[in-house]
């Protein structure tokens, strides 16, 4: 008896990555079997398709497999939570950063992905609830984050990752701009003056700030939460020396771990959900939605793995 294929929702974004290291559609559905898979092809012509096409045309699907960068994998993503049988999400990165492919330890060259992909391994995932919005990986506000949505997609193009540390040092740097906020988590709040704060999942945040891979898990039901306070140009050996060493002293640099947090400005500031324009907010609250979704990622990857009492971080906080 004829075995029954896997039908898989494909969807290309034909225009992320560098213009050399892209991958076409035929590569990537000739990495796998004719006999063993069908393939629903479909490619992106601007923001929210990815989105739009879940919704869609998930119906009847086994498998989405999202192909492009981190963007485009926040719009399956948001998709795959509206369905009300979520499918399982396979990744085949190919953007100019790739923060989340890192960190789940999906690998970056197309076979390599691909393999991971038909060999069926999932781990379950936690999901950032935004306001009313779902995102991946990170949430952030303040310095350098405008430079991942307003970096030009020529520019990414032609220098790849390098083209954000560029805006970043040289657009951003010396215009960073102090909010004065009210913040609120699981274990207390923290009121005064920040130049950054991230909520993320992930051990990379735009290929700049790297986190200890042994505080961070991906599905433990909360998030790690980075705040840098007031900081101007003369800060930035110091800044970039705790950000190198991944020390965070309480006082300039903070870091929380999170099940929920409410972020409440003076006035709206402009945020970013994985690297694109988020919309500007006076209050927002980001709820950790645990284990969410199943994404292909391989097996017993160690940021799976429960922190247990005794590797739990302390977390110290002057307010």
């Amino acid at each position: 008896m004829e075995s029954k294929k896997r039908n898989i929702l494909l969807i290309v974004n034909p225009c992320a990555g560098r213009t050399r290291s892209r991958v076409s559609t035929f590569d990537v559905v000739n990495q796998f079997p004719k006999d063993e898979y069908e393939f629903f092809i479909h490619e992106t012509k601007g923001q929210g398709d990815a989105t739009e096409i879940v919704r869609h045309h998930a119906d009847g699907m086994d498998l989405v497999v999202c192909c492009g960068g981190d963007g485009t994998l926040n719009e399956t993503i948001n998709g795959v939570m509206d369905l009300p049988q979520r499918l399982p999400i396979g990744y085949i990165p190919c953007g100019s950063t790739n923060d989340l492919a890192s960190t789940l330890g999906i690998p970056t060259k197309l076979p390599a992905a691909a393999e991971l992909i038909r060999s069926r391994q999932m781990n379950s995932y936690d999901i950032g609830l935004f306001n009313n919005r779902y995102y991946s990986y990170v949430a952030s506000f303040g310095a350098f984050t405008r430079s991942s949505y307003a970096t030009s997609q020529r520019m990414k193009n032609l220098f790849g990752h390098a083209a954000y540390i560029f805006n970043a040092v040289f657009k951003e740097w010396t215009n960073i701009k102090t909010t004065h906020m009210k913040i609120e988590y699981d274990d207390g709040e923290i009121e005064g003056d920040f130049s950054f704060g991230a909520v993320s999942n992930s051990t990379s945040v735009a290929g700049v700030f790297r986190f200890d891979k042994n505080k961070v898990r991906l599905n433990d039901g909360k998030f790690e939460v980075l705040l840098v306070r007031k900081a101007g140009f003369a800060d930035a050996p110091y800044l970039f020396s705790m950000v190198r060493k991944k020390q965070y002293d309480g006082k300039r640099i903070i870091m929380l771990h999170t099940s929920k947090v409410k972020f409440t400005a003076e006035h709206e500031i402009p945020w970013t959900l994985d690297g694109e324009y988020g919309g500007e907010h006076k209050t927002v609250m980001v709820h950790v939605l645990s284990k969410a979704i199943d994404i292909c990622s391989p097996e017993d990857h160690e940021l799976f793995e429960p922190i247990t009492e005794e590797e739990e971080p302390e977390v110290k906080v002057e307010k």
